[in-house]
């Protein structure tokens, strides 16, 4: 779905997090980040994919990384979603998609036979330097950081 591939400058982004601070791809300088796209918290495969990352967080931060998740719900949803299964990691309240827009995960999707739009499951490992090292398209919610480790050490 999305346009982006390896290799491509991570286009910058400005977006409140659950607490309303602002957070952009420039405060990642330097560092690797993992920026996960899903479509809604609270959900089976949303809560099973960021519980996985939060469960692998430690080790993931011992290799370089920081993460992020972005969906376009409220930061009240967020601040409930963070505490209900205590993500370590900030989510951003992309309300107006313009984040989800600029990395091209929004779109058409299929499910229980109908087509509507929504936010496509994708994961960008963007490097130091703020260029995607990977794009996941097809997420293993329930092994997602273990897809990504392995990826890195290709």
């Amino acid at each position: 779905m999305t346009h982006l591939k390896v290799g491509d400058k991570a286009p910058n982004f400005s977006a409140p997090d659950e607490n309303g601070n602002i957070i952009s791809l420039s405060d990642f300088k330097g560092k690797k980040l993992i920026l996960y796209f899903y479509p809604k918290d609270n959900t089976p495969g949303c809560t099973a994919e960021s519980c996985n990352l939060r469960d692998n967080y430690k080790a993931m931060q011992k290799q370089g990384y920081e993460i992020l998740g972005v969906s376009a719900d409220t930061e009240q949803k967020h601040q409930n979603f963070i505490e209900k299964y205590d993500l370590p990691f900030h989510l951003l309240a992309d309300t107006d998609k313009k984040v989800i827009n600029d990395y091209g995960v929004w779109g058409p999707k299929k499910f229980m036979g109908r087509t509507f739009d929504g936010i496509h499951r994708t994961t960008f490992v963007i490097n130091e330097k703020g260029v995607i090292d990977e794009v996941f398209t097809k997420v293993k919610t329930k092994e997602h950081a273990e897809q990504i480790m392995e990826q890195a050490k290709k």
